[in-house]
C-alpha cells in the first residue's frame, strides 16, 4: 500500500507542472514553408504586450513527459498578479497515470493560488493517505522538494500562461516567421524558435531553465490579428524527460475566481513526501 501512495506522490510532483483537453499535435514542420523569414522583433513585442495586458484566458491543452505522463487539461488561468486559476486534469497515459488509476483517480481539479498550487485527489486516495483530499504545494518550496525535478515543475508552472511563450521567442537568438496559417478558424501568424538554453538573451529565463535541467527548447506560437497568442507548441529536453506540450488559448480577459480549499481537508506535499516518499 505504501508503494502505491509513494507512486501517487511522485505522480503529483510530476503532474504539478503539466498545466497543459486537446489531442497533442505533432511538432510543426517549418523547414519547407515557402514564406518563412526572420521574424520582426517589433511584432513579437506587440504580442508580448497584448497577451500580458489581457491578464487571463481559457486554456485547452495536452502534455506528454517522456513515458511517464500523458494528460489533458482545461480551465482558466490569470497572470496579472502571479498565477491563479482552476484546471481539470485528466490522466490519459503513462506509468504515473497507471499509479493514479490504481488509487481510483482518473482526473483531478487543480487550483492555482498566490500561496500554493493545490491538487484535489479522489476519495480512495484520501482514505489511504490521511483522510484529506487536497494536496498543497507551496510555491517557494518546489525547488527544495524535488531538486532538478522540482525546478522543472516550477518552470513548467511558469510557462503555463501564453505570455511566457512570447518571452522565450524574444530571448532566442533566431526566430522565424513561418507564415500565415489558420488555427481553429482564426487567421494567425506562425512564429518559431529553437534555442540552446545557454544562448538565451534573457538572464532570468536562462537561469530558470538551466536549474530545471533543460538544455534545448523549441517554441512555436500562433498569433491572431489582435496580437494575442491562440496556440503554442513547446518541446524540450530535460532531466525529467522529453516534454511536448500543445496549448490553445481563447476567451481572453475572462473572469477568474479561485476559492482556497478548506484547511481541514488539506495536507502538505512535504508531509506526504516524508510519510510515503521512500515507498517502503
Amino acid at each position: 500500500m505504501k508503494r502505491v501512495i509513494a507512486g501517487a506522490v511522485a505522480a503529483l510532483l510530476g503532474l504539478a507542472g503539466c498545466t497543459s483537453g486537446a489531442t497533442p499535435d505533432p511538432p510543426p514542420d517549418t523547414s519547407h514553408h515557402p514564406s518563412q523569414r526572420a521574424a520582426d522583433p517589433a511584432e513579437l513585442r506587440a504580442a508580448a504586450a497584448a497577451t500580458a495586458k489581457a491578464r487571463s484566458a481559457r486554456v485547452e491543452a495536452a502534455t506528454t513527459v517522456g513515458s511517464s505522463i500523458e494528460l489533458t487539461s482545461e480551465g482558466t488561468l490569470a497572470w496579472d498578479d502571479g498565477l491563479t486559476g482552476t484546471l481539470t486534469i485528466t490522466y490519459t497515459g503513462g506509468t504515473l497515470a497507471d499509479t493514479m488509476r490504481e488509487l481510483g483517480t482518473t482526473s483531478m481539479e487543480a487550483r492555482y493560488l498566490p500561496d500554493a498550487y493545490y491538487a484535489r485527489m479522489g476519495d480512495e486516495f484520501a482514505a489511504r493517505a490521511g483522510g484529506k483530499h487536497w494536496v498543497r504545494y507551496p510555491w517557494g518550496d518546489l525547488d527544495e522538494l524535488g531538486g532538478v525535478s522540482g525546478s522543472y515543475v516550477s518552470e513548467q508552472l511558469r510557462s503555463a500562461t501564453p505570455d511566457q511563450s512570447v518571452t522565450f521567442l524574444l530571448a532566442a537568438d533566431e526566430v522565424s516567421e513561418v507564415g500565415a496559417e489558420r488555427v481553429r478558424g482564426v487567421d494567425t501568424t506562425h512564429y518559431s524558435a529553437t534555442s540552446q538554453v545557454s544562448d538565451l538573451a534573457d538572464t532570468e529565463l536562462r537561469e530558470r531553465l538551466a536549474r530545471a535541467g533543460v538544455a534545448t527548447q523549441s517554441v512555436d506560437i500562433w498569433v491572431d490579428e489582435r496580437d494575442l497568442v491562440v496556440k503554442k507548441v513547446e518541446k524540450g529536453e530535460a532531466a525529467a524527460g522529453e516534454l511536448t506540450q500543445t496549448a490553445y488559448y481563447d476567451d481572453y480577459g475572462t473572469e477568474v475566481s479561485v476559492e482556497k480549499p478548506p484547511a481541514a481537508d488539506t495536507q502538505g506535499f512535504q508531509e506526504l513526501l516524508e510519510q510515503y516518499g521512500s515507498g517502503s
